[in-house]
């Protein structure tokens, strides 16, 4: 856990009960995520979030937005999975069994 000179990251601390703190985050290595302040590596959850947008939104390749976050193809495709909004499963076309 990261230290602080008051004592322990509160951030890490909450990721961490949260159960969403990145177990390697030296791992990400993607060059924009980097470079602001605001993306925390630490922060599993907006660390793949961001791998997802680099693919949809960037265009980058599955295998090169994968590897710059530290993930592997298969969890980027749970995570985009993941992502995906609810009302994107096809509706029922005909109502369901009637009781009688």
């Amino acid at each position: 856990m990261a230290m602080r000179q008051g004592g322990p990251d509160p951030k890490e601390a909450a990721l961490a009960e949260a159960r969403c703190l990145n177990p390697h985050p030296e791992q990400v290595t993607d060059p924009e995520f980097l470079a602001s302040e605001f993306f925390d590596a630490r922060d599993a959850v907006q660390v793949k979030y961001e791998m997802v947008r680099k693919v949809q939104a960037g265009g980058a390749p599955v295998t090169e937005a994968a590897a710059a976050f530290g993930y592997s193809r298969p969890a980027y495709y749970a995570a985009a999975a993941a992502l995906e909004p609810a009302t994107s499963s096809p509706a029922r076309s005909s109502p369901g069994p009637r009781n009688s």
